[in-house]
């Protein structure tokens, strides 16, 4: 299946799993992201609760935001996208024709790799691993209407 940008405007639910081996520890996320029209593409917006570890008692939960900005990148026959951060900074590029696309961003001293999984379209996965002095885990995102 060849997908586009549009195919992604709306609400999604989402549920994340945080794999910290640096902490030995496990937090998850529950919320939505919703892809809004912009002029040049749409905006990503994700809220929901975000839960993590505190001690042997259990987690605590507060509420967590993130937004992104997901454009049509210049040759649109490729079915390249550029994700942005917020501010229009450069994050990292995918394929939405391809099953499977992975992007890398180096944030130096850390490192970020993505993997982005259509398989089971419209259900689809974000995995990221990141790497760093003080960081090393893997999130697992998972999206369906």
């Amino acid at each position: 299946m060849i997908r586009t940008l549009a195919d992604f405007q709306g609400r999604w639910r989402m549920s994340r799993r945080i794999e910290d081996a640096h902490a030995g520890s496990t937090g998850r996320f529950d919320g939505v992201a919703v892809f809004t029209p912009d002029g040049a593409g749409l905006i990503y917006n994700e809220t929901g609760e975000l839960r993590l570890p505190v001690g042997p008692n259990g987690q605590t939960g507060f509420q967590a935001t993130r937004r992104y900005l997901w454009q049509q990148d210049d040759d649109p026959d490729e079915g390249a996208v550029l994700v942005q951060f917020a501010d229009g900074r450069d994050f990292h590029r995918i394929n939405l024709t391809q099953d499977a696309s992975t992007a890398f961003h180096d944030c130096p001293p850390d490192q970020y790799e993505v993997s982005y999984c259509f398989t089971r379209w419209p259900d689809w996965r974000a995995t990221w691993r990141v790497c760093g002095p003080r960081k090393n885990y893997m999130m697992f995102t998972d999206y369906s209407r």
